[in-house]
């Protein structure tokens, strides 16, 4: 019997950062001297304190259901961190606690879309949005912001963009994959546009803490009651803390749409993983002085990375002002040959790499660039070293 399988499922586009990294692992596996330049994760353990945390929870039998969307004690410390880092005042009936980013993003579009609504994603963006949009029956909308622009789109192409269905924009800053950072004056423009429109933006700020230089972070959220009232921000302990596995992210919203998220979350996942949510809680309120030095060490391989980069021929980039990615525009590469065959796309050159060179790189086609690869710094100096040494000789080898 032939029954049909689900369409929305089956239209779902794989991830190409979860494919690459699952290749290099593979072929390190079998010994094979991999350099991975795909991880979205620090290299760094989760500190000490926290997993302490995690077995005390264990130890003191705190291993049950807890409210759905999140332990009271978390919820309270993640309105603390927004009054004092960034300068927004929500309360706990505002925050739902999740089973990591993706689920607050999945949370976000399944309580505010309906079907057709339109969702405004500015390309370069993180490969999942435009997916996530489509199983919550939204309909994604690219407009793009190029290299010659700082990867970042303007308030006009905003605007442009809004139609009577447009229902929100994602705003992800600092960005994946580009490190991009949304000045202050570049949100306030944003933020009229969205009062103007009368839609949501979903601040993606999962990578608020890792910000280089005099480059100044800044919640959209925080420019104004109108636009605060207008956001759902989108944030979690994973990239700050070194807690990628432990599955903790957050939102903070009107209380309407929290309750919603809050009574979906109840059915299709209930409570986050207890342990892990007394873990999250001391990674909010404990010290603070293994984030400062995680970002200080991305900062050095950031340095060091795009000056690498800038010598090599056929590559440019910008540099990065926050995340730990390196965004490269190869077109120049894919004009060129190897081995007498012309390389054409992002997908061929990351093959070429990863196979000949055994260098793992992100092809950015799923990310709306299909002429850019990303490299994440979040890797050591001397692994760094001897991947750009790798490329480096595979672009000497191109005629």
């Amino acid at each position: 019997m032939a029954l049909t399988l689900s369409r929305k499922a089956q239209a779902v586009k794989p991830s190409s950062t979860l494919a690459i990294t699952a290749k290099a692992k593979e072929l390190k596996a079998k010994g094979i001297d991999v350099v991975g330049f795909g991880a979205g994760e620090p290299d760094f353990n989760t500190p000490d304190n926290i997993n302490e945390a995690a077995i005390k929870a264990i130890q003191e039998g705190f291993t049950k259901y807890t409210d759905a969307s999140g332990i009271p004690d978390l919820k309270k410390a993640i309105c603390d961190k927004f009054r004092k880092v960034n300068h927004i005042t929500y309360e706990p009936s505002q925050i739902v606690v999740s089973n990591g980013g993706k689920h607050s993003l999945t949370n976000i579009f399944e309580a505010i879309l309906n079907p057709g609504d339109e969702v405004i994603i500015p390309a370069p963006y993180w490969l999942s949005y435009p997916e996530i949009v489509r199983l919550s029956d939204g309909v994604p909308v690219y407009i793009r912001g190029g290299r010659e622009q700082g990867y970042k789109v303007t308030a006009k192409q905003i605007k442009d963009a809004c139609t009577k269905k447009t229902k929100a924009l994602i705003l992800n800053s600092p960005n994946n994959p580009t490190g991009m950072i949304y000045t202050r004056e570049e949100l306030e423009e944003i933020a009229k546009v969205v009062v103007e429109k009368d839609i949501y933006v979903i601040s993606d700020e999962m990578y608020e803490n890792l910000v280089y230089g005099d480059n100044e972070f800044v919640s959209i959220a925080s420019l104004g009651e109108e636009i605060y009232q207008r956001t759902i921000t989108c944030s979690g302990v994973a990239k700050s803390y070194a807690m990628t596995g432990w599955r903790i992210g957050y939102t903070a919203s009107s209380k309407e749409i929290a309750k919603l998220m809050s009574s979906i979350q109840s059915h299709q996942t209930s409570n986050p993983n207890s342990i892990a949510q007394k873990a999250a809680l001391e990674a909010m309120k404990g010290p603070q002085d293994t984030v400062e030095r995680m970002r200080r060490e991305f900062d050095r391989r950031r340095i060091y990375m795009y000056e690498r980069v800038q010598k090599i021929p056929h590559l440019h980039a910008n540099l990065p002002q926050g995340a730990f990615y390196l965004f490269i525009d190869v077109s120049d590469v894919l004009a060129l040959s190897y081995q007498g065959e012309k390389i054409e796309s992002v997908a061929r050159l990351a093959s070429i790499l990863i196979e000949d060179y055994n260098v793992a790189v992100i092809p950015c086609a799923d990310f709306g660039f299909d002429d850019h690869i990303r490299l994440s710094y979040a890797v050591s100096i001397e692994l760094i070293e001897k991947g750009l040494d790798r490329i480096e000789s595979f672009i000497h080898a191109l005629v």
